[in-house]
């Protein structure tokens, strides 16, 4: 029997907000257990991002409603009204009263008659009186951060480094649903190839917006095809295809990937070798390097070795000056994909100090593998300067026999390339094409004299 999809939503949000766990691994479990039935797994992901998304708007909505105020209210009965009003005021195909209802039941089911009088009444009173308008109650940041559904220490970072409106910009991306985005593995078939057999299979798809690599998925369940067992295509956001590119590696070369869990960058970079050379990828945890050993065994890739080792303590393992190109994707705070992941939105700012001296070290540890004339990529899925920009001209401070890899934007598709050579280093935001929000940048290890 499966499970009634709005307490499944409602257990996954008290996890995600009491444990800290992650919205997109939560769902992928509870949709593969299939305790939910395939037509209500839309709505339960729907459900689930929606209310983490608009978290600070729904509060705003809830407020009034609440005699002590929402601080009052025991956690999941907050949790419990959030979800409902998401269904009551962002989702249009499913009934008010029908909501409330639902929630007036799970509260009956989790709690005693005063709570579910207690949720009861307040929605019920704000279907009545609908709920305030945030326009005519705020101007300036506090409406941003309502309107937006971002915290306003994050809008106010955003606004310092790239302006209001793209910050709004920025902001409002992440409110959207991201596209199902997936690479072609060109060791076995090219891009059009694979767009036909897609079709065929009953799926539609189209071309990236920056990636030669990418389509973006239309319609159809791509996991279910043969073109997916037989490794054809593997997932991966159109941004994160990008520093691969970047790194430029050839067949036959020697080739590292510090932080490599998942697998969708190293993979990567052993189907543009060919899968001709060594690519040894790396990640602190072992339970993830099964992630990357099962991804290039699907898409059939033999030059990869993997195996759990701190990026920190690379010369433990490998000689110094070793390897023609090394790829250092750091540990970062993922604030460029919160589309994806909206929890990360809402974690806090003081938590973020601890990325930079973290994400040093590391390119430190690698560099010191890296041979003369080689090339180093440092990547981060966030949009911060303090883990970006920054880190690197610390290093490049540290490091004198290492510069800016100007040949390296040749890699990089017309309007990557671009942005890379008038800045030396490269970050997009969601908005720029519809991805991940992403930064890279290549140096050189100078070759000796």
């Amino acid at each position: 029997m499966y499970k009634n999809v709005r307490e499944e939503a409602l257990q996954l949000l008290i996890r995600i907000e009491k444990e800290g766990a992650y919205s997109h691994i939560l769902l992928q479990h509870s949709l593969e257990d299939n305790s939910i039935s395939g037509k209500d797994a839309p709505l339960l992901t729907e459900l689930v991002n929606g209310t983490i998304k608009r978290k600070n708007t729904l509060d705003f909505y809830i407020e009034p409603f609440i005699k002590k105020g929402t601080a009052s209210l025991t956690f999941w009965v907050l949790e419990l009204l959030r979800l409902t009003v998401y269904q009551i005021v962002f989702l249009d195909r499913i009934p008010e009263r029908a909501a409330v209802h639902e929630a007036v039941q799970i509260a009956k089911k989790k709690g005693h008659k005063g709570i579910s009088g207690l949720v009861n009444g307040v929605l019920r009173s704000m279907l009545r009186s609908g709920v305030q308008d945030i326009g005519a109650e705020y101007t300036g940041t506090k409406r941003d951060v309502l309107e937006t559904s971002h915290p306003g220490w994050l809008l106010k970072e955003w606004t310092a480094a790239y302006g209001r409106e793209r910050a709004l910009d920025m902001a409002r991306t992440n409110l959207e649903p991201p596209v199902l985005t997936i690479r072609v593995n060109r060791v076995k078939i090219n891009r059009e190839e694979l767009k036909h057999r897609l079709h065929e299979e009953g799926c539609s798809v189209e071309h990236g917006n920056i990636s030669a690599d990418a389509l973006l998925v239309q319609e159809g369940n791509v996991f279910h095809t043969e073109a997916f067992k037989e490794g054809l295509f593997t997932v991966q956001d159109e941004s994160s295809m990008l520093p691969a590119a970047l790194l430029g590696p050839s067949p036959k070369m020697r080739v590292l990937d510090t932080c490599a869990a998942p697998g969708g960058k190293t993979t990567h970079a052993a189907e543009k070798m060919n899968d001709e050379g060594s690519v040894y990828a790396h990640d602190l945890h072992e339970k993830k390097i099964r992630l990357i050993t099962e991804q290039a065994d699907r898409l059939g890739l033999s030059s990869i070795q993997a195996s759990a080792l701190d990026a920190r303590n690379l010369c433990q393992q490998y000689e110094q000056q070793s390897f023609d190109r090394v790829l250092v994707d750091a540990p970062c705070s993922g604030l460029g994909v919160i589309r994806k992941k909206p929890e990360l939105k809402w974690r806090p700012q003081e938590g973020l100090e601890r990325f930079p001296g973290i994400q040093l070290d590391i390119l430190e540890s690698a560099a010191a593998v890296m041979a003369p004339g080689g090339r180093l990529v440092y990547s981060t899925c966030t949009v911060r300067a303090e883990e970006n920009e920054q880190v690197v001209e610390a290093f490049l401070e540290k490091n004198p026999d290492f510069t800016i890899d100007e040949q390296a934007a040749e890699n990089l598709p017309a309007p990557a390339a671009q942005t890379l050579k008038e800045n030396s280093m490269l970050t997009i935001l969601p908005q720029d094409y519809q991805s991940d929000g992403f930064f890279m940048a290549a140096l050189r290890r100078k070759a000796s004299l």
